[in-house]
């Protein structure tokens, strides 16, 4: 079967599933309690409604990769740390984890990662005068990796918070994925990132304004594992300067908003791991946009974001401008939500 076949098979495939299998998970997360009730600001929705939704994208992504994708070494650490993700996330959307509990799995979950040859041994250097292309990580390679893995796969559960949101960003990342792996000639991680997009888009019809089930941390976090790991594999590979931005232009907005939540509460005198209500997305709620209009803002950001990856992946002549406008963009946007009238 010819690649790009293979490719539109395995997003098609799991997008069925999804589909398919997310009316099953809504009444299967009813059964075992697994139900989202309202009870602080945070959360916008009036009635009780169900998590686990993103046990839905999991069957779907994974049915997909195996059929469809090949599975070497360092996608066996993937798929693996993948279940490990989704077990928690699983029980955590039941009974409600301790903090430590979860970030202890998730570091396991990373090492069983590296432990399968997931690691970023090397990243193009950042200092475009430098005559160094490109920096070797050396002894830090598995911390930072870990610390990489983790911090991604936190990121898209905490802007989590508005309907269809994190799927919806977690889809156009996979997409742009997809793209420079099929440009860069990287046909096995194009065919997961499609598996990974299908199946999200499966879902999103469930979670969309008003939402019927949420993905929970079951999905939230198995999107940013799976995109934390395969960006390793795929994008931390490329020795130009300039692509040193790439993962970090895909992945920006989870990490943008995640970086000022921290930074936020720690200003504050908070626990940074305390949630509240100051993310990009309740801002925007603040200052007059619906639920629909917020997201529709933040799917824009993550698209001209993604595209600017694209760009400087497959051009040499405009790579430093596309990036400088990239830049402008995030820092305008964070400038508008931040310094923007609440209602």
């Amino acid at each position: 079967m010819p690649i790009y076949a293979r490719i539109g098979v395995a997003a098609a495939a799991a997008l069925a599933v999804s589909f398919a299998a997310t009316p099953a998970v809504k009444w299967f997360a009813h059964r075992i309690g697994a139900v989202d009730v309202p009870g602080d600001a945070r959360r916008l929705h009036k009635s009780p409604i169900p998590r686990l939704g993103g046990l839905a994208i999991f069957i779907g992504f994974l049915l997909s990769v195996v059929v469809l994708a090949d599975i070497d070494r360092q996608v066996q650490g993937v798929l693996i740390g993948a279940v490990l993700i989704i077990i928690l996330g699983v029980i955590d959307d039941v009974v409600q984890l301790p903090a430590l509990v979860k970030f202890v799995i998730q570091i396991l979950a990373a090492l069983i990662a590296v432990y399968h040859g997931v690691v970023i041994d090397f990243f193009s250097n950042p200092i475009i005068f430098s005559p160094v292309e490109y920096v070797s990580l050396g002894y830090l390679s598995i911390p930072i990796t870990v610390i990489w893995i983790v911090a991604i796969t936190n990121s898209v559960n905490l802007i989590d918070g508005l309907d269809g949101l994190a799927v919806g960003v977690s889809t156009i990342s996979s997409v742009v994925m997809l793209i420079i792996a099929w440009m860069v000639s990287d046909p096995n991680v194009a065919i997961i990132m499609a598996a990974l997009a299908g199946a999200c888009l499966g879902f999103i019809p469930y979670n969309f304004n008003p939402a019927k089930i949420f993905m929970g941390d079951t999905g939230a976090l198995l999107l940013g594992y799976v995109l934390a790991t395969v960006s390793i594999i795929s994008l931390f590979k490329f020795y130009a300067v300039v692509t040193f931005a790439v993962p970090f232009l895909i992945l920006a907005l989870p990490l943008f908003d995640t970086s000022f939540a921290f930074l936020r509460r720690l200003l504050k005198g908070q626990n940074p791991m305390q949630a509240d209500r100051g993310h990009f997305h309740h801002r925007l709620l603040d200052i007059g946009l619906s639920q629909k209009q917020a997201v529709a803002v933040l799917y824009a950001v993550s698209g001209i974001l993604g595209l600017a990856a694209v760009v400087i992946t497959t051009s040499d002549e405009f790579r430093a401008l596309i990036l400088v406008i990239a830049v402008i963009v995030a820092a305008a946007f964070v400038f508008f939500v931040y310094k923007g009238k609440r209602k």
